[in-house]
């Protein structure tokens, strides 16, 4: 028998090493990051006197009563937690009391915001992707599709939750409990810009029980907790206090909470998925190469078993934003703005990943910028040009006509300057619809506290206690100029809703006032009638603003 042969010992393979591309420069990440900012701006600048709608006009006037020392729910109600409110004021305070003012303060709003998207995305993916999310962040949040041309509270939500968020991750690296505290104070505040909100603290606690029970002993992590949550409770428990002091507390608990439960649960589960798909999800189709790599980097930051915990951070991310749009199943296009700055990193994440396959295939790292930066401009370029006509060609007036329709928001800036000039400082107005931004426009105040009447008209089980209370605040203080919105949208009262304002309203108008105004919105452009010319006129649309003037005592 032959001898057996050994067969030769081999050196273990080494594990191919990944591939280092360098990172993107400092200057050129900050001068790209710039251009984003000055494209952002100049596409705003041209919206800028764009007419308030109806949760801007709200804003705008409860700020504006801020400002005259007015607290909130004295005479302006609503559900929303008045964050926004002190917002606008000072926004109003710092621009002025002007539509251009509050959309110079939403350019600077969305800037801060562009901002901390790419500072919280360069801290996980470098300066590149960084700029990307960046990028991708503008594009989706000045989009027709989450009406991001208005100042709607969420776009003041997104600042205190990422700057909250970035305080967290530092807090957790340097281990500073005034880092901590500061965390939750963001986080609360996001919390009283609007309702919505709620989930960001939820999410830092979660983060910072996760991370500290794992790291820390039992006394230290209860110590931070109880700083974190010291910074979330203050800006609601100044708040309230603010709000007991002025008198106004019982109002603001029975619009924040009560009401607002009862709005909540207005929408059964079984209409949500057909509210989604019909009235939200075409409004996506701008945005398909966008969210495809959005998806791409999902998929890769999970890929990579070294970035577990950045993957599991991102991905609760993603789902504690997606929960924030879910409350009452009604899925307006603005409540997504909350979900824009996690999408908006999964679009750097996906190229960076971008960046390391190419440099996978040894090519050189400007030829790996510059092939991502390329895949990346075609999503781009994809969203920007399914948008063109809004953002580089429509003037403000015309966009508002197609984002809002036949609402009448052109034509409340013409009717707030009708009332202006033909009423004394003091008068009061009502306006019987849901149109604040004529409160704004004509800075006079409303003679009753219901400035929307779209809670009059939910089946929830205040609305004829509403109703009365509208009517009894009108008669008491008999404003001078009464203003009635015949448009559906401005009511949407449903099928079996209280018709008792809806029968009292024409009574009330034929027996005290003269019709001084008629505003006539028809496809061709709308007709305005004033004084003599406004009581013989017959309309022609569905859609039409009466004004009145109280009658003088004979």
């Amino acid at each position: 028998m032959g001898r057996r042969r050994h067969p030769r010992s081999r050196p273990p393979r080494k594990a191919a090493s990944p591939a280092i591309v360098p990172p993107l420069p400092r200057s050129w990440a900050l001068v790209m990051l710039a251009l984003v900012l000055v494209f952002t701006a100049a596409v705003r600048f041209r919206m800028l006197d764009a007419p308030l709608e109806r949760d801007e006009g709200e804003y705008a006037y409860a700020g504006q009563l801020m400002l005259e020392g007015v607290p909130p729910y004295l005479a302006a109600y609503n559900m929303k937690f008045p964050g926004v409110y002190a917002a606008y004021a000072v926004v109003l305070a710092l621009f002025g009391q002007s539509t251009r003012a509050i959309h110079w303060g939403l350019l600077a709003a969305n800037a801060i915001a562009i901002g901390l998207v790419y500072v919280l995305t360069k801290r996980f993916f470098g300066s590149f992707a960084g700029v990307v999310a960046a990028a991708s962040y503008a594009i989706f949040s000045m989009s027709r599709s989450f009406l991001g041309m208005a100042a709607h509270a969420t776009h003041f939500v997104v600042i205190p939750a990422l700057a909250g968020i970035l305080l967290l991750l530092n807090a957790g690296e340097r281990q500073r409990l005034w880092l901590l505290f500061s965390s939750g104070l963001c986080l609360g505040l996001a919390f009283l810009m609007k309702q919505h909100g709620a989930v960001f603290p939820l999410f830092g606690f979660a983060y910072l029980l996760s991370t500290t029970l794992r790291r820390r002993p039992a006394k230290d992590t209860l110590t931070g907790i109880a700083v974190f949550s010291a910074g979330v409770l203050v800006p609601l428990a100044v708040t309230c206090v603010a709000l007991f002091s002025a008198g106004v507390f019982e109002r603001f608990r029975f619009w924040t909470v009560d009401y607002a439960r009862a709005y909540a649960s207005e929408m059964p589960l079984r209409d949500a998925w057909h509210n989604l798909q019909s009235d939200f999800l075409p409004l996506l189709r701008p945005f398909r190469f966008l969210l495809l790599l959005a998806g791409l980097g999902l998929v890769s930051i999970w890929r990579k078993g070294e970035q577990r915990a950045r993957a599991i951070f991102l991905s609760a991310f993603l789902l504690v934003s997606l929960l924030s749009v879910v409350p009452g199943f009604w899925f307006r296009e603005h409540y997504f703005i909350l979900l824009l700055p996690p999408i908006a990193i999964l679009v750097g994440a996906a190229a960076s990943s971008a960046v390391r396959l190419f440099a996978e295939w040894k090519l050189p790292a400007a030829l790996c910028y510059g092939l991502s930066a390329l895949l990346v401009g075609v999503a781009f370029g994809q969203s920007l040009l399914a948008q063109k006509d809004l953002l580089f060609h429509m003037s403000p007036y015309e966009a508002s006509r197609v984002a809002y329709g036949h609402n009448p928001f052109p034509e409340a800036v013409v009717i707030g300057r009708y009332i202006s000039t033909h009423s004394r400082p003091d008068a009061r107005v009502a306006v019987i619809g849901s149109e604040p931004e004529i409160y704004f426009y004509s800075h006079r105040r409303s003679a009753t506290g219901y400035i929307y009447t779209y809670a009059l008209m939910e089946h929830q089980p205040y609305a004829r206690r509403m109703q009365e209370e509208m009517i009894r605040e009108i008669e008491t203080a008999r404003p001078e100029y009464l203003v009635i919105v015949s448009v559906w949208m401005s009511w949407l009262a449903r099928e079996g809703s209280e018709k008792l304002i809806l029968d009292w309203f024409p009574r009330y108008a034929a027996e005290h006032y003269e019709r001084v105004g008629v505003v006539d919105i028809l496809p061709s452009g709308t007709i305005y009638r004033w004084e003599g010319d406004a009581a013989g006129y017959s309309a022609q649309s569905q859609f039409i603003v009466y004004v009145y003037r109280v009658r003088k005592q004979s």
